[in-house]
């Protein structure tokens, strides 16, 4: 599916159209990903990046990754003879 959207001609000049596609693919990622829309790896998949590479964009716009109290973690390690 193609998504069309008009951009006013000042911001178009900032940046090449494949920039824009990938910075629209990423934020829009990252939004699915943060509102529990899709999963890590759907989201880094549509952002046309790898998992790892994913990560630290979401990382770098302080979308956690990790869905899961210090404690819930904590007991998870636990509960798997990890601690």
């Amino acid at each position: 599916m193609q998504v069309a959207i008009n951009l006013p001609n000042e911001f178009v000049v900032l940046q090449s159209i494949k920039e824009i596609e990938h910075d629209m693919r990423l934020s829009y990622a990252l939004w699915l990903f943060k509102n529990a829309k899709v999963t890590l790896s759907k989201a880094a998949e549509l952002a046309a990046m790898d998992i790892y590479t994913f990560m630290a964009e979401c990382k770098k716009n302080e979308v956690p990754v990790m869905n899961m109290t210090k404690e819930e973690l904590l007991e998870e390690l636990s509960s798997m003879g990890a601690l």
